[in-house]
This record gives C-alpha cells, structure tokens and sequence, in this order.
C-alpha cells in the first residue's frame, strides 16, 4: 500500500527558507489520525525530497551528522500522508501514521506518555473506511461488505436506511447498549454507501468544518 501512496502537499521546495536554520528545517511530526504530536525533528533540502519519493519520513540528524530514515533500525518507520509549510516557508508540519513507537524509548510519543494516550474519534472510523475500500476492490469470498456492494448502491441506501430507523427507535425505547449498537452499524452502513459511491469520509468531515466555520 505505502508503495503506491502519494503525499499530499502544495511545496515549491525552491522557495523553502532553509537557511534560517543553517540548512536545516524543523519538521514537526503529528498523527495524520489523532493529532497527536509525535515528535521533532530536522530535514534539510534532501531529506525532503527523500521524504517525498519514499513516502516514510526521512531527517537530518545532527548528532550523527547524515541522513537517517526514521525507523531504519527499529522498523518503527513513519508514513508520511502530508506536509505542509508554515507562513514563513521555514518549518514544516509532517501528518503521519507510525508504524509502531515514535520515542527511541519505545512510548508513542517523544513527549511523553500522557501525551501520547489516543482517545476514540476519527481515527478508527478511517481505519474502517480503509478495510472498506479494501474490500470493495478485492471483494474477497465471505466479505459481508462486498456481498453488500455487489447487491447495488440502491440495496446500501436501503440499509442505510433501516440502520438509521433502529437507531431511531433504540434512542426511543431502547438501552444504551441498544443506541450504542445502532450507532455503530449506522456508521459502517454509511462508510459502506461513501465508499460504493467513490466518496471518502475525508469529504464528509470537511463539510462539517466548513458548516462549523459558517456558525451553524
């Protein structure tokens, strides 16, 4: 999967300010799912352009005075899915998904424990999405998601539908184990009808940014 991934960015690396730092840029590393600050680091020119041609994050050390890809050793690498510059042009921000601890002192994070403790949210609703669409491609045999696709987009809305009903009458006479239940099958239900229409959950959240954006 990492092999075909490209990172999103909008870069002009020409007019990047490496300069301030001596060549080197700091590069902060953030968990493209939880938002959780991972780590800090530097990069210069060609550790960004590395970055970018390999999809895991690569640094310029400075104590060992050369390039490092993070994980080189550990295996604990970084897939970087975006990098964005600040207003300056002269630190970056890396959103990425670690494959296994960040911290050379096996935490989740550089800066700690507490701050690396994840709470549930979007994270594993993307998760999710991507077994989804995972599915939808390979239609594996026993897959209750690509019989579901296979039976049409109008047999998903039907679901989508009934789920949404359930809930409905879970909040109304039910438990909350009932309503928790409900709403769990509605959002599959959901990332399921997303996914067979080739939309994404990336595009769902963006609307809810902007309607927030917007005060409603």
């Amino acid at each position: 999967m990492t092999d075909t991934l490209r990172i999103r960015h909008s870069l002009d690396i020409a007019r990047l300010d490496f300069t301030k730092g001596a060549g080197l840029m700091p590069a902060v590393v953030q968990h493209v799912d939880t938002g959780q600050v991972l780590m800090v680091g530097y990069m210069n020119r060609i550790a960004l352009e590395l970055t970018l041609e390999r999809t895991h994050a690569v640094f310029f050390s400075r104590s060992k005075n050369r390039l490092w890809e993070k994980g080189e050793t550990s295996g604990n690498r970084l897939v970087v899915t975006e990098i964005r510059a600040d207003c300056d042009g002269d630190t970056l921000l890396v959103l990425a998904r670690p494959e296994g601890p960040t911290c050379h002192v096996g935490a989740a994070s550089c800066f700690g424990e507490d701050a690396c403790e994840t709470k549930p949210g979007p994270g594993i609703l993307r998760d999710l999405e991507g077994i989804i669409a995972q599915r939808i491609l390979l239609r594996p045999a026993g897959s209750y998601t690509a019989r579901l696709v296979e039976s049409g987009i109008r047999r998903i809305a039907q679901k989508v539908g009934e789920e949404g009903l359930e809930l409905a009458l879970a909040a109304a006479g039910g438990t909350d184990e009932n309503v928790i239940d409900e709403s769990a099958d509605l959002l599959y239900h959901v990332l399921v009808l997303l996914g067979a229409r080739g939309l994404t959950l990336s595009t769902v959240l963006a609307e809810l940014r902007s309607r927030h954006a917007r005060g409603q």
